[in-house]
């Protein structure tokens, strides 16, 4: 059952009044986004998120809202890692929290084109070669290993080894200084120069190119429907501005997080290659994968509290 263009026109219409709602609301506040805040947003997109995916489980049957809350769950997963990249980024430029927002709110809204494009593209060529999944697969074999291995450290997550920063900076005037919210300025001998907050953009923009390498092979190893893969995908997204600010004090506790996603592009790498020999039905994929993240995160939560509460035991005998 193909999806009408009319449900394709409806989905991104939504998504783009929620977007202009979102960013109407942070221009209109004068400071930063509080803990607080953040969370109830996070809440709201997630709400938003489960109620579409019940939606189209009622609409298109229980196959299609299965395949749709696995791929979501994914991306969700894989944003929350993205993060630690944003993080470095911001460190990088010295960027505010307040101009934080704006700059997630445009990653955002150009990972809405960039992975959509990716999403529709992929989808088409497994369709036309199905092949095309066992490399697919192999190569998430690969990333998991590299997470294994100890992914994170590698030189590419480094702002100052992006090779569009490095580009932009040799062939566009920028700035000396950086207005607040603005990308473009213009110089007093009337010259148009780009400021570091445009340059922040491009490198959110290519890092986040970077990671959806990794993640549309993992959601087309779960489903063949374009478009159920691209609204898990764009909702998924849609959360990780809000999510930043809640979880950018708390990045480095999750200590476990990394091994829990190898395990999981691991599992859905051999999914893909052995799916024509062994069945895996999404709703063991679902619990599986979702098994394995709230483990990652609950054994990440109790090793900080057990070095949290270590000073304390030592202290007395000190």
């Amino acid at each position: 059952m193909s999806t009408p263009w009319w449900a394709w026109a409806l989905f991104n219409a939504a998504v783009l009044l929620v977007l202009a709602v979102d960013l109407g609301v942070a221009r209109r506040r004068h400071r930063a986004q509080t803990t607080a805040e953040a969370g109830r947003w996070v809440l709201l997109w997630v709400s938003l998120s489960v109620a579409f995916g019940c939606v189209l489980w009622t609409v298109r049957g229980r196959d299609r809202g299965m395949e749709f809350f696995t791929a979501y769950v994914i991306e969700y997963a894989l944003s929350v890692d993205n993060l630690f990249v944003f993080l470095l980024v911001f460190q990088y430029f010295r960027v505010g929290p307040r101009q934080q927002h704006l700059l997630l709110f445009w990653g955002v809204l150009g990972a809405f084109v960039l992975r959509g494009t990716l999403i529709l593209g992929g989808a088409a060529l497994v369709h036309e070669f199905e092949w095309l999944l066992y490399l697919f697969g192999a190569f998430l074999l690969w990333t998991a290993f590299k997470l294994v291995r100890g992914g994170e450290d590698e030189p590419e997550a480094d702002p100052a080894h992006n090779p569009v920063l490095k580009l932009a900076r040799r062939v566009l005037p920028v700035a000396d200084e950086t207005p607040e919210d603005r990308f473009v300025v213009r110089s007093s001998s009337g010259k148009i120069q780009v400021t570091a907050l445009f340059l922040v953009v491009l490198v959110v923009e290519t890092t986040d190119l970077m990671f959806a390498l990794d993640s549309i092979p993992a959601v087309l190893g779960v489903s063949r429907d374009p478009f159920v893969l691209y609204s898990s995908n764009i909702t998924a997204v849609l959360g990780l501005r809000s999510l930043f600010f809640v979880l950018s004090s708390l990045l480095a506790k999750l200590r476990y997080l990394k091994p829990a996603l190898a395990v999981v592009l691991g599992f859905v790498g051999l999914k893909m290659i052995l799916e024509e020999w062994i069945r895996v039905p999404v709703w063991l994929s679902l619990i599986i994968i979702v098994g394995v993240l709230v483990l990652a995160f609950l054994a990440s939560w109790w090793k900080g509290r057990n070095e949290d509460a270590s000073p304390e035991r030592d202290g007395p005998r000190a």
